[in-house]
Parts: structure tokens; C-alpha cells; sequence
């Protein structure tokens, strides 16, 4: 199958694609101040300043509509532009209708639309560039054969927030409500922030890597795993293909010692925030090494070995936080300067699309589907 063509600066191409991005993004924004009560996370709506998103949305407008012209004179051909505008116009004349201010009624259930719309814009801003600029797989486009069924993973992971964050506390809220932690959780809450922080990291990441352990040795739990493994192009939205059972399942568990050591608001928000980025910039397509760096925290080169298609590599690099602990368990890949040559499931078929994915597993083993490999040993 004929790959396709990476981008190449001055084409036009990556100038249209980021007019329309930010112009959908602007779009989804208005689309949530007409339903906020449906659309919005409701932890979130006491952050929104109307003014300052008011001005930010005008903001990114007007970035979207200068990449959109830069797109037209850099090439006549592409429409790439042309759809930005219609984008931005239809986003200004529904903007005009939206109230000044309204009450947001509570909601059991919503739509966490903002939560998609602001990752992905923050994510898109710091590693979009990264791998434009810097990507170790020269070859590999962002527009690769199955960039729709990740971006798919992206979305519904987000929009259903709401849903994964009461699965994911839901074990932790049934195991130890109610059998008096709380001096437990003024100790934590009374240690520096730095120590407390490093606390936090360190005891998520020997349970995620648990669970992450178990999902590769298991053959049943691999056919679920099998999945994020599945993807052949590394980049940074290709982190978000897990199925559903597997990231609900691996967070919980990692949840665990966070919910009983009870650390403070600070910690666990700083905490989310070096997840969520860490685990992005793991599966990155970036040939940037951190140089000694690499032996402290988990980076590109450590994860893309974790990814491996090569049998040596197989069962390595668990961590999501910290090389160290991959090391005390003798499971570290001795990686060095180099990087996998190649990453995915090798010749295993696995079927392409979400909703196969989705299905795959609780029908079928994929060690059945090749006899190269045994998720036994991976």
C-alpha cells in the first residue's frame, strides 16, 4: 500500500490543515456556550471567564483566518483556505446569538465537548511543531493510513470524561470509603509540595506498571492491550488508542494509591497535568533525547522501544514516569542511543477501524490470527 506523502513546509498543505483545525475548534467553542449545561464539564465552568474567552476565541479566529490567507498565497490550488473561511464566517454569525450571560443548570450527565476542545488545542500547539520540526521518523506524515481511527480514540476518550472519571474512582470510592484514612491524608498533605509531588508520581506509576504488567502476560488481557500496540506510526496522537476496558481498567488501578493517600489539591492537579503531557510526548514523533535526562524520566525513545516490533524488546519499559522502576523489576530495555527500527504488532492482522478494535478482542485472540507471535511473550 502506497504511503502518504509527508507534508512539506511552503506548500501551503500544513497552513490550510491549521486554519481549519483552529477554525473547528472556534466552532465547537461557540457550539458549547449554547449549551453549556450539556456540553461543558461542569468542574470546569467555574474557570470560564466570559470575557477572557471571549477574547480568546477572537484570538484564535484571527490566527485561524491569517493561516487560511497564508495557505491561498502560498498555493492557489489547495481549497484548504477556502474551507477555513466558510468555517470562521459560520462561526462569527452564530457567535452573535449567544447570549451575555445565562444560568447553567446542573446536569447527571454531559459532554465533556470544552475538555476535547481544549487538549486537544494545547496538545496540537506543543507537539505539532515538535514533530514538524524535529521528528525522528522522517518519512512518517501526520496523515498516515490510520490517523482517522486515532483521532476517533481521541474524541470519544474525551468526550466521555465524565463516564471514565466515575469508572476509574468507582473501585478506590467501593474499597476504602469509610475506614478512616484521613490521618493518612493530613500526613501526605502536610509534606513540601516537591516531595509530596515525586510521592504522588512514584506510587501511580508502581501500580500503572502493574497493571500494565499483567495486561501483556495475560493472553486474555493482552487481546485488550493488543489494540494501543496495534498502530504502526508513533506520534503523539497515536497515545490515545487504548481500548476502553484497558484504560479504564490500568487507571483504575493507578488511581488506587492516589485516592488513599489523599494528597492535596495542588499536588493532584499538578499531578494530571504531568500525566496528561507525559504520556502524550511519550508516544511522540520526535527525535529529541533529553539527553541524561532519558535515564530519569520516560521520553520518546524509551516508549518507542516499548512498541517495539523486535522480540528483544518485548515485555520492556513498562514505566510511565520513572526508567528506575523498569530497572529494579528487570524489565528496562538496555536502549542506549538507539531507537526501534519499527513498532507495532509485526505480522499479526489486526482488524483497522474503532469499532472493530472495539470488538476484536471479545470475539478473538490475536496470536490466532498470526502464529508469529504469542501475546505471552510479549
Amino acid at each position: 500500500m502506497t504511503r502518504n506523502k509527508r507534508l512539506t513546509i511552503g506548500e501551503g498543505k500544513i497552513s490550510g490543515y491549521l486554519s481549519i483545525f483552529l477554525a473547528i475548534v472556534c466552532f465547537g467553542t461557540t457550539i458549547c456556550a449554547y449549551f453549556p449545561e450539556y456540553l461543558t464539564t461542569s468542574d470546569f465552568r467555574a474557570l470560564y471567564k466570559p470575557n477572557y474567552v471571549r477574547w480568546a476565541l477572537l484570538g484564535i479566529l484571527a490566527l485561524s483566518f491569517i493561516f487560511a490567507l497564508t495557505s491561498f498565497i502560498l498555493s492557489k490550488k489547495t481549497k484548504l483556505g477556502f474551507f477555513a473561511v466558510l468555517i470562521i464566517a459560520t462561526t462569527i454569525l452564530l457567535g452573535t446569538g449567544i447570549p451575555e450571560y445565562q444560568e447553567i443548570d446542573s446536569k447527571s450527565i454531559t459532554i465533556g465537548l470544552d475538555w476535547l476542545l481544549l487538549d486537544i488545542l494545547i496538545s496540537a500547539f506543543i507537539f505539532i511543531p515538535i514533530e514538524l520540526f524535529l521528528p525522528k521518523r522522517l518519512e512518517q506524515t501526520k496523515f498516515h493510513e490510520e490517523w482517522k481511527t486515532d483521532l476517533v480514540y481521541f474524541i470519544i476518550g474525551h468526550l466521555l470524561i465524565q463516564v471514565t472519571g466515575v469508572l476509574v474512582q468507582l473501585p478506590s470510592v467501593i474499597a476504602f470509603s469509610g475506614i478512616g484514612l484521613s490521618g493518612l491524608h493530613e500526613w501526605t498533605q502536610g509534606i513540601w509540595f516537591l516531595p509530596q509531588l515525586f510521592l504522588a508520581l512514584l506510587v501511580s506509576d508502581l501500580f500503572q506498571w502493574t497493571g500494565h504488567y499483567f495486561f501483556h502476560k495475560l493472553p486474555f488481557l493482552w487481546r485488550f492491550h493488543a489494540v494501543h500496540h496495534s498502530t504502526k506510526d508513533i506520534d503523539w496522537l497515536a497515545g490515545s488508542r487504548t481500548h476502553f476496558l484497558d484504560l479504564i481498567v490500568v487507571r483504575a488501578i493507578s488511581f488506587l494509591p492516589i485516592y488513599v493517600f489523599g494528597f492535596s489539591i495542588s499536588v493532584f492537579t499538578t499531578y494530571i497535568v504531568i500525566v496528561s503531557i507525559q504520556a502524550v510526548l511519550a508516544h511522540s514523533n520526535t527525535r529529541i533525547n533529553f539527553g541524561f535526562l532519558r535515564y530519569v524520566f520516560v521520553t520518546p525513545q524509551y516508549h518507542h522501544w516499548h512498541h517495539s516490533d523486535d522480540p528483544k524488546a518485548y515485555d520492556k519499559n513498562f514505566a510511565i514516569h520513572f526508567p528506575f522502576i523498569d530497572m529494579i523489576f528487570g524489565t528496562y530495555y538496555p536502549m542506549g542511543k538507539t531507537w526501534p527500527e519499527s513498532t507495532g504488532l509485526g505480522d499479526v492482522k489486526f482488524p483497522k477501524g474503532f469499532i472493530r478494535q472495539f470488538i476484536f478482542p471479545f470475539i478473538k485472540d490475536p496470536a490466532n490470527s498470526n502464529e508469529i507471535e504469542n501475546p505471552s511473550e510479549r
